[in-house]
């Protein structure tokens, strides 16, 4: 009589295997995420939707317990949680914070570049930068790189480097 209620013609259920050995990568993976939540600034940790209250409060624990094996554990704790949430939401939004460091990263670099340039060219290379920074004071840029050559060939300390990197940073950031 069991047999009546299923359909011979039917296709079997498709089982999905799962080992342990993924099933133990897949915890350690939100356990890892879970503790570079904990290690984020107050600022960044905003950013990142906690939307499990329970979660949410293991996370600032963790921030604030010293001692390394009490800490480990609440990291143990923090993944558990973690395996009954939906981390897909904190997962982006913390690629989006790295993200966002390796783009501050490149642009600093670019900036230290366009320094370097001014500084090894001379006042000649004031017009790559007014090129792109057309908001930037002409006579100002060139007087900052004129010190900044002094100082290199005098062997002083790179004061006017400095100054017009801080420029330079100013323009970027208007």
């Amino acid at each position: 009589m069991k047999n009546k209620d299923k359909d011979p013609f039917a296709e079997p259920e498709e089982i999905i295997y799962v080992s342990r050995t993924e099933m133990k990568n897949d915890m350690l993976k939100l356990q890892e995420l879970g503790e570079n939540i904990v290690k984020l600034s107050n600022g960044q940790l905003a950013t990142i939707p906690l939307d499990d209250p329970i979660l949410a409060e293991a996370i600032h624990t963790a921030r604030r317990i010293k001692h390394k094996e009490g800490l480990r554990r609440q990291m143990q704790y923090i993944g558990k949680l973690m395996r009954k949430t939906d981390t897909e939401a904190m997962s982006a939004a913390y690629q989006k914070l790295l993200d966002g460091r390796k783009e501050d990263a490149k642009a600093f670099h670019q900036l230290e570049q366009w320094r370097d340039q001014l500084i090894e060219n001379g006042p000649n290379a004031v017009e790559e930068v007014m090129a792109k920074f057309p908001q930037a004071e002409r006579q100002h840029l060139r007087q900052l790189v004129i010190q900044a050559n002094k100082e290199k060939t005098n062997n002083k300390p790179p004061a006017a480097a400095r100054k017009l990197f801080r420029y330079l940073r100013e323009l970027a950031d208007i």
